[in-house]
């Protein structure tokens, strides 16, 4: 049996589903628009509104509020453009932001670029299972004082993450993470049925977007589908820390 089950990751495209993901339980509300890439990003006037939602449910009291994240778009990987992106995002107000590192020989010097914004934004580094990721950028994650790694998927067309990367591979990768003090979390057009072959890999979060959506991941996020995944992870009510 897991001792822990992984948190459940919504991502949302709008207000009134981050509403439904918080209404259905989401350890994490991920502010993402799907629309504009595997990490589109929301604009930041939505995402100041949001921030000012995401503040409102405080009035809930504590452990009655899931963790808001938010994507950083899907950016070239140079150092300046990907640590401006990054800290536009972070201006918004978002606690937590996602930044996506895209196979490159400059991913690394990404990754340094972002070291001070790291010291005072909680990041997530995100990994693409149809990329061929580096596990070796855990370690560089883990120095420049990132608060978590992800793998995803780059092009949605490509397959999901399971069709990319097999549990032990997966495995290996949350160990590492773990052993850099990284949080971790699977995405990547993830379906329900996925919960049971990768829950035992341990990661603190799997993520979803179109299995919680009546139409797929551009379509409405689905209050019973939100409620489904949280039962299949076997989650109790409230929500976790991150």
């Amino acid at each position: 049996m897991i001792e822990r089950p992984p948190g459940l990751l919504a991502s949302v495209a709008d207000l009134h589903e981050m509403e439904l993901a918080r209404a259905g339980g989401a350890d994490i509300v991920d502010l993402k628009q799907p629309a504009f890439g595997a990490l589109g990003a929301w604009s930041p006037t939505a995402l100041t509104a949001a921030v000012m939602l995401w503040n409102a449910w405080d009035g809930a009291g504590p452990g009655h509020r899931p963790a808001l994240s938010a994507t950083a778009g899907d950016q070239p990987m140079v150092p300046a453009l990907i640590l401006a992106a990054a800290t536009r995002i972070a201006g918004t107000g978002v606690p937590i932001v996602k930044v996506g590192l895209f196979a490159s020989p400059h991913a690394g010097a990404c990754i340094e670029a972002l070291a001070p914004l790291a010291a005072r934004t909680r990041l997530i580094g995100v990994l693409f299972a149809d990329e061929n990721p580096d596990f070796g950028l855990i370690a560089t994650l883990g120095r420049c004082g990132f608060a978590g790694v992800m793998i995803d998927t780059a092009d949605k067309r490509s397959g999901s993450l399971t069709e990319h990367l097999d549990p032990l591979t997966l495995g290996q990768f949350v160990g590492e993470a773990r052993r850099h003090g990284l949080m971790t979390g699977l995405a990547g057009s993830l379906k329900l049925s996925d919960i049971a072959t990768l829950a035992p890999v341990g990661p603190d979060y799997l993520g979803f977007r179109g299995a919680l959506c009546a139409g797929g991941r551009t379509g409405t996020l689905d209050p019973a589908r939100l409620a489904l995944a949280r039962e299949k992870l076997g989650l109790s009510s409230g929500f976790r820390r991150v």
